[in-house]
């Protein structure tokens, strides 16, 4: 009774389906390559003005493990982060998992193949028994089947996906939450890929961006949240345009960045997997670009590969107990508005707030989505202590018009490590 109501629970809470119906077809997912990891969002603010502005889970595969925790104590504590990482070509999850990939990209598929599926292996790596408990797709277009039988130590199970590909000629991006007693998070897998309705030649598929005969779809490669202590990699494919093979290497490459391709050399008129692996730095926090220069056959056609990762602390071995003991600010409005300002005119306004937690508050780093924003210092609070900064507003770099700014706080709060908040205006 207890397995089928946790199963109701995590089907409810993902999806926001329940015997009434479905309010959403296609939630935002966690921040370990979800459709919504793009941008960090703020965790509840229980206690924050009804004025303003709502926050939004920051990581709600996390909320959903801390609620199962409580329901069944199949779940363990989170002893290390549920973050892959990468091991001479393996995946290793917290030590007790390991995966031969997060990642299927089924890459350029018609329409008329109809579906098309992929199989993820799941081994166990750890001493006691675990088990595949539930697999959440985060689009009904994506069926998912799973190995049921608990997995004794050294044996593999596999997690199967089905995507009907009816979605018409467009890319796709969906992810499967992985629920594994023994991991105090999910993992989270991804299928992606481009449908098209009809075929396309290499050219006319990679050759939006060139490094001579070097062609890719895209040049600002998200890698993803990735956490302290950690690694993260992402894989696209790329395509070698030319008449010969051709050796790729790079150059200029970014500190913390290691970059690789497979096959190399690469085959005249072939594709290639570029993969890119970004390494945490306690220097780097927030949102970084991350660049490298290619080297084709010894010569180096111009321009740079660019990549951008999140980086934010790795509470994942925390107790709820000492999470709760951390700092915890509280702003007095999540939301403020400059009303309306002459094009070229300089605003400033100011944010408060209160650390109500048991722990010193720091906040690493503030960055805004649009240019000319920039912050006064962010103070460092005791318990009980308030404080403000200010953001000013260059209006001479916003359009004319309507603006919303979207401002990121990355926190030593384990409650609240993003926090979220806005700034509005008209700009005459």
């Amino acid at each position: 009774m207890l397995k089928l109501f946790i199963s109701a629970l995590i089907l409810f809470l993902m999806t926001g389906c329940g015997p009434g119906g479905c309010t959403a077809s296609n939630p935002p997912a966690s921040d370990d390559g979800s459709a919504s990891a793009a941008e960090p969002s703020e965790t509840v603010d229980p206690a924050a003005p009804e004025s303003a502005a709502a926050p939004v889970d920051e990581d709600p595969e996390a909320a959903l493990a801390e609620n199962l925790e409580i329901l069944s104590e199949t779940v363990k504590k989170p002893s290390s982060s549920t973050i892959p990482e990468k091991k001479k070509g393996k995946i290793i999850v917290e030590n007790v998992v390991e995966l031969d990939k997060t990642v299927h990209d089924f890459g350029d598929i018609l329409l008329s193949d109809g579906p098309v599926s992929c199989s993820f292996s799941v081994k166990n790596i750890g001493k006691e028994p675990i088990a595949i408990y539930e697999v959440v797709s985060s689009c009904g277009c994506t069926a998912v089947e799973w190995t049921r039988e608990p997995l004794q130590s050294g044996k593999s199970g596999k997690v199967t996906a089905t995507f009907e590909n009816a979605d018409g000629p467009i890319p796709f991006d969906k992810n499967l939450t992985v629920y594994i007693s023994g991991l105090g998070k999910p993992v989270i897998l991804k299928l992606r890929g481009y449908a098209h309705e009809k075929e396309y030649s290499l050219e006319e598929l990679f050759g939006a961006y060139r490094f001579g005969p070097i062609g890719m779809k895209e040049n600002d490669i998200k890698v993803g949240n990735l956490e302290q202590g950690h690694s993260r990699s992402e894989e696209v494919q790329i395509a070698n345009l030319g008449r010969k093979s051709a050796k790729l290497t790079f150059t200029d490459v970014s500190e913390h960045l290691s970059i690789s391709v497979s096959p190399n050399p690469i085959p005249a008129s072939s594709k290639a997997v570029l993969t890119l692996t970004v390494d945490a730095s306690r220097d780097l926090w927030g949102k970084n670009y991350y660049f490298a220069t290619p080297v084709v056959n010894g010569t180096a056609p111009g321009g740079k590969i660019s990549a951008w990762a999140y980086t934010k602390e790795d509470f994942s071995a925390l107790t709820g107990e000492q999470r709760a003991a951390g700092s915890q600010p509280f702003f007095d409005n999540n939301s403020l508005s400059f009303d309306r300002a002459a094009k070229g005119e300089k605003v400033s306004l100011t944010f408060s707030f209160t650390n109500k937690g048991k722990s010193g508050f720091t906040c690493y780093k503030a960055e805004c989505d649009s240019p000319g924003v920039t912050f006064s210092p962010i103070p460092s609070l005791a318990p009980g202590e308030s404080g403000t900064f200010e953001a000013t507003v260059d209006t001479a770099l916003l359009p004319k018009g309507d603006n919303s700014l979207f401002i990121t706080l990355t926190t030593n709060s384990p409650l609240r490590p993003i926090i979220n908040l806005f700034i509005t205006g008209v700009v005459e």
